[in-house]
């Protein structure tokens, strides 16, 4: 392929940031992700990666879009404020949250997905700290 096929595929892509997989040092893991190519992370591999990603952000701005035209500025304004408050609800750092007030909010309490099923916090293999965890959250560490 020409650098001119690639510059029209360029055009229309934005770089995804967060789905290549690093390292603890900052270096590409090939055992975990596998070769590194530069187009890979220029260019999504399928095209509908992005819209995979972007997927809560579309559906949250079309249903404040139409929150908006059936009841006014006020309406969304108001969601978007609660949506907030139920984000900076956590536990400690080194537990799972639930986040619990923010599936009732979307309505997606009452869903079973995949993240319900396959993942269990108490299965988790990743278990840190909890003091120095704490510390690095308050920023002391």
């Amino acid at each position: 392929m020409n650098s001119r096929g690639v510059q029209s595929h360029m055009k229309d892509s934005v770089a995804v940031e967060g789905l290549r997989s690093k390292g603890d040092y900052g270096v590409h893991d090939t055992l975990r992700s596998g070769f590194t190519s530069v187009k890979n992370d220029i260019i999504p591999a399928h095209p509908l990666e992005l819209a995979e990603k972007n997927f809560e952000l579309n559906q949250d701005k079309m249903n404040f879009s139409t929150l908006r035209n059936i009841q006014g500025l006020h309406a969304p304004l108001k969601l978007q404020m609660e949506y907030r408050a139920a984000r900076q609800i956590q536990r400690l750092p080194f537990l799972q949250s639930s986040n619990i007030a923010l599936d009732t909010l979307r309505g997606t309490d009452e869903n079973i997905g995949f993240e319900d099923i396959l993942n269990d916090p108490t299965q988790s293999e990743i278990m840190g700290e909890p003091h120095v965890m704490v510390e690095c959250k308050l920023g002391l560490f």
